[in-house]
């Protein structure tokens, strides 16, 4: 069975006003996300669905999902605020969408095979995808998943500080756990993370998450009964977020899953800060100068 690729695309509208993400990059006006799922194509994944908001529905079906009609199988799904379990409403001023996992939760209906979960706004590369194709291609139970793990020498910005997840691993590649650091960056001719006035130098091969996951569609389950503890505890903090690495790591702690860390030698980039731009648009040229990928892709 071959995997499906789940697209995060709900917070387009509310981060940027409109679709202005859907600035093309490429040569031909090619987004990110034209790149990622090129490269899913490539890579085995048998279908692609995008978790969008109503609000911007019609747009993005007619810049995004039209394009790839004749290629791969594409399917739409929505994420709303008062998209909440039974005898749950939203609380009054609540206007921050509920997060990542909240938003993986959409696709419950229509992803019955094991699935990768990226962002619709990051350049994740060709041999990320080969390789977290491979792996869930090979998957046949349950409670095993996985993130493609970046070296964090292969994500940063020469335009700043970023933040990352910081991977701990075991002897079998798996996740133990992740570690949020908020200003990672160059110092001192090496990587280093900052905490209050102090820089930690880093290994440029530590694994980092870029928001690639890997699961079986039992993960639903786990999220509906996890979220609805989240939202018990949470109703009265608007901001409070469901993301996907506090639901995997109640998982792994509570020991009902494993996620097997993917290395991979693939360089993350994205628009983080606006001057990001033009640095983005010249490593896009030099892959395909280089034959990674074709002047036009669709």
């Amino acid at each position: 069975m071959k995997p499906t690729l789940f697209v995060l695309a709900a917070g387009m509208g509310s981060r940027y006003g409109s679709l202005k993400q859907l600035d093309g990059l490429g040569p031909n006006g090619e987004t990110i996300m034209d790149y990622s799922v090129y490269d899913a194509i490539r890579g085995g994944f048998g279908k692609v669905v995008f978790v969008i908001r109503h609000s911007f529905a019609d747009e993005f079906k007619e810049k995004v999902v039209k394009k790839y009609a004749e290629v791969i199988p594409t399917e739409v799904v929505y994420q709303e605020l008062d998209y909440l379990p039974e005898g749950f409403s939203v609380p009054e001023g609540r206007q921050k969408p509920w997060g990542t996992n909240h938003a993986v939760m959409m696709g419950k209906d229509v992803i019955k095979e094991p699935f990768a979960v990226i962002n619709a706004d990051d350049f994740y590369g060709r041999e990320s995808f080969a390789i977290i194709g491979k792996w869930l291609s090979e998957q046949t139970g349950e409670n095993k998943y996985c993130m493609v793990g970046y070296r964090v020498g292969n994500t940063l910005s020469e335009s700043g500080t970023v933040s990352r997840g910081i991977c701990e691993t075991n002897e079998k590649s798996e996740l133990t756990s992740v570690v949020e650091r908020t200003q990672i960056g160059y110092y001192n001719g090496g990587i280093a993370f900052k905490e209050g006035e102090e820089w930690t130098m880093l290994d440029p091969n530590v694994p980092v998450s870029m928001n690639m996951w890997g699961f079986t569609p039992d993960y639903f389950k786990y999220s509906e009964e996890i979220f609805i503890k989240f939202l018990k505890e949470n109703m009265s903090n608007l901001k409070a977020e469901f993301f996907i690495p506090l639901i995997v790591n109640e998982l792994i702690q509570t020991g009902r899953a494993s996620v097997t860390v993917l290395d991979t030698p693939s360089k993350w980039f994205g628009v983080t800060y606006a001057q990001d731009r033009p640095d983005v648009v010249a490593k896009i040229a030099d892959l395909i100068a280089k034959g990674e990928y074709p002047e036009k892709l669709f």
